[in-house]
Protein backbone atom coordinates (compact mmCIF):
# COMPACT_ATOMS: atom_id res chain seq x y z
CA UNK A 1 0.00 0.00 0.00
CA UNK A 2 1.39 3.29 -0.92
CA UNK A 3 1.83 6.43 0.78
CA UNK A 4 -0.96 8.22 -0.79
CA UNK A 5 -3.11 5.72 -0.09
CA UNK A 6 -2.41 5.30 3.33
CA UNK A 7 -2.77 9.02 3.66
CA UNK A 8 -6.60 8.82 1.87
CA UNK A 9 -7.56 5.84 4.04
CA UNK A 10 -6.49 8.22 7.46
CA UNK A 11 -7.92 10.96 6.15
CA UNK A 12 -11.68 9.34 7.06
CA UNK A 13 -10.60 8.62 10.24
CA UNK A 14 -11.34 10.23 13.84
CA UNK A 15 -8.87 9.82 16.43
CA UNK A 16 -9.58 10.69 20.03
CA UNK A 17 -6.57 11.90 22.44
CA UNK A 18 -7.81 12.67 26.69
CA UNK A 19 -4.78 14.51 27.91
CA UNK A 20 -3.09 16.88 25.64
CA UNK A 21 0.84 16.75 27.61
CA UNK A 22 3.93 14.85 26.48
CA UNK A 23 1.90 11.63 25.09
CA UNK A 24 -1.09 13.54 23.81
CA UNK A 25 0.65 16.76 21.87
CA UNK A 26 3.05 14.53 20.33
CA UNK A 27 0.90 11.68 19.06
CA UNK A 28 -1.70 14.45 17.81
CA UNK A 29 1.30 15.87 15.67
CA UNK A 30 2.42 12.57 14.00
CA UNK A 31 -1.02 11.58 13.66
CA UNK A 32 -1.90 15.26 11.82
CA UNK A 33 1.86 15.06 9.97
CA UNK A 34 0.05 11.60 8.72
CA UNK A 35 -3.27 12.96 7.58
CA UNK A 36 -5.64 11.73 9.93
CA UNK A 37 -9.09 12.92 9.44
CA UNK A 38 -10.46 14.08 12.61
CA UNK A 39 -8.35 14.64 16.24
CA UNK A 40 -10.41 15.11 19.06
CA UNK A 41 -8.38 16.65 21.82
CA UNK A 42 -9.08 16.94 25.21
CA UNK A 43 -7.72 18.42 28.18
CA UNK A 44 -8.30 21.14 30.82
CA UNK A 45 -4.73 22.52 31.25
CA UNK A 46 -2.85 25.06 29.83
CA UNK A 47 0.69 25.52 28.42
CA UNK A 48 3.78 26.29 31.21
CA UNK A 49 7.17 26.68 30.66
CA UNK A 50 8.15 23.44 32.37
CA UNK A 51 6.25 21.71 29.81
CA UNK A 52 8.47 22.64 26.88
CA UNK A 53 11.10 20.00 27.46
CA UNK A 54 8.62 17.39 26.39
CA UNK A 55 5.41 18.07 25.39
CA UNK A 56 4.83 20.03 21.81
CA UNK A 57 4.20 23.25 22.62
CA UNK A 58 6.46 26.95 22.07
CA UNK A 59 7.34 29.49 24.39
CA UNK A 60 4.83 32.17 22.75
CA UNK A 61 2.23 29.71 23.89
CA UNK A 62 2.81 29.21 27.24
CA UNK A 63 -0.21 30.79 29.14
CA UNK A 64 -2.55 29.32 26.59
CA UNK A 65 -5.27 26.37 27.31
CA UNK A 66 -3.36 23.19 25.67
CA UNK A 67 -6.09 21.98 23.11
CA UNK A 68 -5.78 25.45 21.57
CA UNK A 69 -2.41 25.97 21.23
CA UNK A 70 -1.92 22.27 19.72
CA UNK A 71 -5.04 23.11 17.03
CA UNK A 72 -2.86 26.06 16.01
CA UNK A 73 0.28 23.98 16.01
CA UNK A 74 -1.77 21.43 13.55
CA UNK A 75 -3.40 23.99 11.11
CA UNK A 76 -0.14 24.98 10.68
CA UNK A 77 1.32 21.64 10.10
CA UNK A 78 -1.26 20.21 8.02
CA UNK A 79 -4.68 22.71 7.94
CA UNK A 80 -6.41 19.13 6.25
CA UNK A 81 -6.77 17.83 9.74
CA UNK A 82 -10.11 18.75 11.31
CA UNK A 83 -9.15 19.60 15.44
CA UNK A 84 -11.64 19.43 17.98
CA UNK A 85 -10.03 21.03 21.06
CA UNK A 86 -12.38 20.45 24.64
CA UNK A 87 -11.27 22.76 27.28
CA UNK A 88 -12.26 20.42 30.04
CA UNK A 89 -11.46 17.91 32.84
CA UNK A 90 -12.49 14.40 31.30
CA UNK A 91 -15.10 12.66 34.13
CA UNK A 92 -16.52 9.55 33.82
CA UNK A 93 -19.78 11.32 32.91
CA UNK A 94 -18.01 13.03 29.89
CA UNK A 95 -16.74 10.33 28.09
CA UNK A 96 -19.40 9.43 26.12
CA UNK A 97 -20.05 12.84 24.91
CA UNK A 98 -16.53 13.62 24.16
CA UNK A 99 -15.26 10.56 22.70
CA UNK A 100 -18.43 8.63 21.36
CA UNK A 101 -17.79 9.61 17.37
CA UNK A 102 -14.06 8.28 17.70
CA UNK A 103 -12.63 5.43 15.73
CA UNK A 104 -9.56 4.58 17.90
CA UNK A 105 -9.13 6.11 21.57
CA UNK A 106 -5.66 7.43 22.84
CA UNK A 107 -5.05 7.63 26.82
CA UNK A 108 -2.37 10.20 27.09
CA UNK A 109 -2.97 11.49 31.02
CA UNK A 110 -0.40 12.28 33.48
CA UNK A 111 -2.45 11.23 36.65
CA UNK A 112 -2.52 7.86 37.45
CA UNK A 113 -5.98 8.34 38.87
CA UNK A 114 -7.29 9.97 35.75
CA UNK A 115 -5.29 7.01 33.38
CA UNK A 116 -7.35 4.38 35.52
CA UNK A 117 -10.83 5.91 35.45
CA UNK A 118 -10.40 6.65 31.56
CA UNK A 119 -9.38 3.22 30.65
CA UNK A 120 -11.80 1.99 32.56
CA UNK A 121 -14.99 3.66 31.35
CA UNK A 122 -13.56 3.32 27.61
CA UNK A 123 -13.64 -0.32 27.77
CA UNK A 124 -17.11 -0.25 29.63
CA UNK A 125 -18.73 2.21 27.16
CA UNK A 126 -16.84 1.25 24.28
CA UNK A 127 -15.45 -2.28 24.12
CA UNK A 128 -15.50 -2.78 20.19
CA UNK A 129 -13.10 0.24 20.31
CA UNK A 130 -8.99 0.15 19.65
CA UNK A 131 -8.04 2.19 23.24
CA UNK A 132 -4.33 2.42 23.25
CA UNK A 133 -2.56 3.64 26.49
CA UNK A 134 0.85 3.88 27.69
CA UNK A 135 2.56 3.34 30.87
CA UNK A 136 6.68 2.89 32.09
CA UNK A 137 7.92 5.84 29.80
CA UNK A 138 9.73 7.95 32.91
CA UNK A 139 13.83 8.01 32.57
CA UNK A 140 16.00 7.76 29.63
CA UNK A 141 17.97 4.72 28.11
CA UNK A 142 16.64 1.47 27.50
CA UNK A 143 15.03 2.17 23.89
CA UNK A 144 14.93 -1.46 23.30
CA UNK A 145 12.40 -1.79 26.56
CA UNK A 146 9.68 -0.25 24.91
CA UNK A 147 7.25 -2.62 23.34
CA UNK A 148 3.88 -3.03 22.47
CA UNK A 149 1.50 -5.51 24.34
CA UNK A 150 -1.79 -5.75 22.95
CA UNK A 151 -5.47 -7.16 25.56
CA UNK A 152 -8.49 -7.80 23.56
CA UNK A 153 -8.73 -4.06 21.91
CA UNK A 154 -6.38 -2.52 24.64
CA UNK A 155 -3.37 -1.56 23.16
CA UNK A 156 -0.55 -0.79 25.70
CA UNK A 157 2.95 0.65 25.09
CA UNK A 158 6.29 1.21 27.60
CA UNK A 159 8.30 -1.01 29.43
CA UNK A 160 5.04 -1.05 32.25
CA UNK A 161 7.70 -0.58 35.06
CA UNK A 162 9.52 2.52 34.47
CA UNK A 163 7.31 4.79 36.50
CA UNK A 164 7.42 8.85 36.96
CA UNK A 165 8.98 9.82 40.58
CA UNK A 166 11.68 12.58 41.51
CA UNK A 167 14.61 10.37 40.69
CA UNK A 168 13.05 9.44 37.22
CA UNK A 169 11.71 12.35 35.40
CA UNK A 170 9.37 11.92 32.04
CA UNK A 171 12.26 13.15 29.82
CA UNK A 172 11.56 14.43 25.72
CA UNK A 173 13.01 11.03 24.28
CA UNK A 174 11.14 7.98 26.02
CA UNK A 175 7.99 10.41 25.97
CA UNK A 176 8.26 10.93 22.22
CA UNK A 177 9.14 7.20 21.52
CA UNK A 178 6.08 6.28 23.15
CA UNK A 179 4.13 8.87 21.80
CA UNK A 180 5.22 7.73 18.42
CA UNK A 181 4.75 4.48 18.96
CA UNK A 182 0.81 5.54 19.86
CA UNK A 183 -0.02 6.74 16.66
CA UNK A 184 1.96 4.04 15.20
CA UNK A 185 -0.54 1.47 16.66
CA UNK A 186 -3.38 3.91 15.61
CA UNK A 187 -2.33 4.12 12.06
CA UNK A 188 -1.73 0.41 11.77
CA UNK A 189 -5.04 -0.55 13.41
CA UNK A 190 -6.67 2.05 11.30
CA UNK A 191 -5.71 0.74 7.97
CA UNK A 192 -6.14 -2.71 9.46
CA UNK A 193 -10.28 -1.92 10.07
CA UNK A 194 -10.59 -0.49 6.76
CA UNK A 195 -9.00 -3.29 5.28
CA UNK A 196 -11.19 -5.99 6.88
CA UNK A 197 -14.00 -4.28 7.73
CA UNK A 198 -16.82 -3.64 4.47
CA UNK A 199 -18.55 -1.46 6.59
CA UNK A 200 -15.61 0.97 5.95
CA UNK A 201 -15.29 0.63 2.24
CA UNK A 202 -17.93 3.71 1.68
CA UNK A 203 -15.01 5.91 3.60
CA UNK A 204 -12.92 5.98 0.23
CA UNK A 205 -14.48 7.16 -2.93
Amino acid sequence: MDRETIRTILSHFTVGIGGAGGLGSNCAVALARSNIGTLIIVDFDTVSEANLDRQYFFLPQVGQPKVAALKDTINTINPNVTVQPFIERVTRDSIARLFASCDIIVEAFDSAETKLMFLETCMQLFPEKPLITATGLAGYGNSTGMKVRTSGNLIIIGDESAEVSPDNPPLAPRVGIAAAMQANEAIAKLVEIYSNEETYAHRIK
